[in-house]
């Protein structure tokens, strides 16, 4: 296998994921097709956040919630695109790449941080979701049984430690041993497949809810008389920006891609399948719920539907939304282990022609994950701190930047004067975000 070179040092330029040589495999001879692309792009965008979108709309109404959605997307279409024309334009393959031509190694460093941060942030969570699947959890005194406790009774065996355990060494180790992105398609199709599948089940409960007089009163805007303030209005823009983050994942996707130009055309493909999804969840799902909605919607599926299929729903639900995210955890966990190897290792031959480094530090990384997911007993406060730092540098600030230094020369007038609308939305919305949450937590003790 061999790396691109590039015109600067190889730990800026380095690819997320190596080139895989020609002679290596037939995958690589025929090249990713768009469709594997489309989904490896979706998983990346679908996971923990889609189960907050519902509770969003409690807040912003119908109306605000669908054009938020959309402006989110079009954000990122605009973003994807500036990185994509400045791989198209220079020499670097990747993120890492462009930030270290416009900033020098500090800014390819920023980004790897970023990258780790929200990666390992992100695999944690998403562990943790599973665990309360499988083995429940005990939120303000009230014990919620996972489905291994429902089916089976409470055992040690199917306790948070064990269960995880289980998964992590039986389903997620294998994908996470795969060396080449394309080879995870498959399990990105099931994984947008099961997403579609938790759309359908909310829409036919809640059609079937309407048909029996039983669903809730939908607001279509903001509620301001009874205590929704402007400011609550702004923490709902991380979430959103939390559901469509794909940008560490856009180079090593389109680096197998057999026509690399064919990225853009599957960054918009997915963005208009996740905006169709999103609003569909949070339609529904606010429709079945209103206002009782929680900040996880899975909580509220404990509830009684008085009819036979409930209890099947419910489960179906769940266990669908588990297998879902231990579908999405190896893509992610392809940006987070490149770039701790990048950053840890630099000038070492590839990550993957180095069969006891690959081993080794995906080994060492899942442990990190499942001890943290076993330690950390609330995923929220952590989910709310990536969604206004982290992931507004990797998805608005970063791409924004590089086209306002502009070290190739290419930036159009109306390039820069998005790159500075795109800046200052990301940069507002977070501190009014981070300002109200921590003027919220003073004030509640």
């Amino acid at each position: 296998m061999t790396m691109k070179p590039g015109n600067l040092d190889a730990g800026a330029t380095a690819p997320l994921l190596p080139k895989v040589n020609p002679s290596d495999d037939l995958t690589s001879r025929c090249g990713a097709s768009i469709s594997g692309a489309v989904f490896n792009v979706s998983t990346s965008m679908i996971g923990a956040g889609i189960m907050s979108i519902p509770a969003t709309f409690k807040v912003l109404g119908v109306i605000p919630g669908f054009l938020i959605i959309v402006i989110v997307a079009l954000l990122v279409d605009v973003t994807v695109e500036f990185l994509l024309r400045y791989t198209n334009s220079g020499k670097s393959v990747t993120y890492g790449g462009l930030m270290a031509e416009s900033f020098g190694k500090s800014g390819s460093v920023m980004l790897q941080v970023c990258v780790i941060m929200t990666n390992l942030g992100a695999l944690i969570i998403y562990l943790i979701i599973i665990g309360d699947v499988l083995s429940g959890n005990q939120s303000e005194g009230t014990m919620h049984l996972g489905i291994l406790q429902e089916w089976f009774g409470i055992h040690w065996w199917n306790s948070r430690a064990c269960a995880l355990l289980f998964i992590v060494l039986f389903v997620m180790l294998p994908f996470l041993l795969y060396r080449n992105i394309e080879s995870l398609k498959h399990a990105s199709a099931i994984s947008v497949l099961l997403a579609v599948l938790f759309v359908a089940i909310c829409s036919t409960m809640a059609i079937y809810a309407m048909w029996r007089g039983k669903t809730q009163r939908l607001r279509l805007v903001p509620d301001f008389a009874n205590g929704v303030s402007v400011f609550n209005l702004f923490t709902t823009f991380p979430v959103f920006a939390t559901s469509f983050a794909c940008h560490g994942n856009v180079h090593p996707i389109r680096a197998e891609l057999s026509r690399p130009s064919d990225m853009s055309s599957a960054v918009r493909i997915s963005l208009v399948l996740c905006v169709v999804i999103y609003f569909s969840v949070g339609f529904f799902g606010y429709l079945l719920f209103g206002d009782s909605i929680m900040a996880d919607i899975l909580v509220n599926f404990d509830q009684n539907f008085h009819s036979a299929l409930g209890p099947l729903l419910n489960t179906t639900v769940r266990l669908s939304y588990a297998i879902h995210l231990m579908m999405v955890f190896p893509v992610i966990n392809f940006s987070l282990r490149a770039n701790v190897d990048e950053l840890l290792f630099s000038g070492k031959p590839p990550l993957a022609t180095d069969t006891s480094r690959f081993v080794s530090l995906t080994c060492v990384l899942l442990a990190i994950i499942y001890l943290m997911a076993i330690a950390i007993p609330n995923i929220w406060y952590f989910f709310q701190f990536m969604g206004t730092t982290t992931i507004m540098c990797l998805m608005f600030i970063f791409p924004g930047a590089i086209i306002l230094r502009d070290v190739l020369g290419i930036s159009t007038r109306r390039d820069k004067i998005m790159a500075v609308m795109v800046i200052i939305v990301a940069v507002g919305t977070s501190l009014i975000a981070i300002s109200y949450n921590v003027y919220s937590s003073i004030k509640n003790k």
